[in-house]
């Protein structure tokens, strides 16, 4: 850190504060920056450390955060939400939103509830409709329909591009430190777009569709699975993704508007969940990128 903790925490807190003031003032702008300039330092001293993957041990830093939560009197239901949701992780499995729903926080004063507000925060009176509710990830914010599916034709292209002229040897090999080979992050692509036009087909077959929890990240190192070499499994992506875009492309505007039932993130559109997708893979393009340097 690059100072004490009590200084470091005064200018997160200092810059916080301000922030809320400008907002306060109709200083928008000016508290964007403001915020962005607090997330920019976090995220430049989190940057470096090391945090386990490691299922176990994930787990154990997870509690580690509780006992901190809990010394510093943070909301009881968010900390219960906390452990059941750890306790999912501990099992291998995903927390449903039954146990760990959208938090909203008051946006005046940080009280946090796990219910949408209908009455005035109970703490400084401040209005329900002034509170943040706290999304899984930016991968739900809701592109354009078309900019949705311009992402989505495109990805494809950039992957061909990056693996051209790559031998099936190159793609298998796994880097050092024991991660997703190229194939894997292939296969990974491969079987999001299946649950991806999956999910398409039936957002528009029913009316209010149960989507269902999909470990898809879990699959990459199925070897089972795989198709007979990493270059097939990009054709098969790419020839999936190219179906997707044909029914999407076919959609009438209302069709975006769809909601279905997420088991992990509750009520999202279909536009939502195509935005999704769509995000989600462009995180995978450095990965293939850094693979092959």
């Amino acid at each position: 850190m690059t100072t004490d903790n009590a200084k470091w925490a005064d200018i997160l807190i200092h810059l916080f504060a301000v922030a809320s003031r400008l907002e306060g003032e109709g200083q928008y702008n000016l508290a964007k920056l403001t915020r962005a300039a607090t997330d920019s330092l976090c995220r430049q001293e989190t940057h470096p450390l090391i945090i386990p993957s490691d299922k176990d041990k994930l787990t154990a830093e997870v509690q580690k955060v509780i006992e901190a939560l809990t010394s510093m009197n943070m909301s009881a239901d968010l900390l219960s939400a906390l452990k059941q949701g750890s306790e999912f992780m501990a099992q291998g499995k995903l927390s449903p939103i039954t146990a760990t729903p959208h938090p909203y926080v008051c946006r005046s004063c940080g009280y946090v509830t796990l219910s949408p507000p209908a009455e005035p925060c109970p703490k400084c009176g401040a209005f329900a409709e002034t509170f943040q509710k706290f999304m899984p990830n930016y991968w739900f914010d809701a592109l354009h329909p078309e900019a949705a599916r311009e992402r989505l034709r495109q990805t494809p292209l950039v992957v061909e591009k990056l693996i051209e002229g790559l031998s099936d040897d190159v793609m298998n090999q796994s880097p050092s430190d024991g991660g997703w080979a190229i194939r894997n992050t292939l296969s990974h692509l491969r079987d999001a777009q299946g649950v991806l036009d999956f999910r398409v087909d039936l957002f528009l077959k029913e009316a209010h569709p149960i989507l269902e929890s999909k470990a898809v990240f879990a699959w990459a190192k199925n070897e089972a699975e795989r198709p007979p070499s990493a270059r097939d499994t990009f054709e098969t992506y790419k020839a999936s993704r190219a179906e997707t875009l044909r029914k999407l492309e076919s959609l009438a505007p209302s069709d975006w508007d769809r909601v279905g039932e997420h088991e992990e993130f509750g009520a999202i559109t279909l536009r939502q969940q195509v935005s999704y997708f769509a995000a989600h893979e462009a995180t995978h393009l450095s990965q293939i990128e850094a693979l092959i340097q």
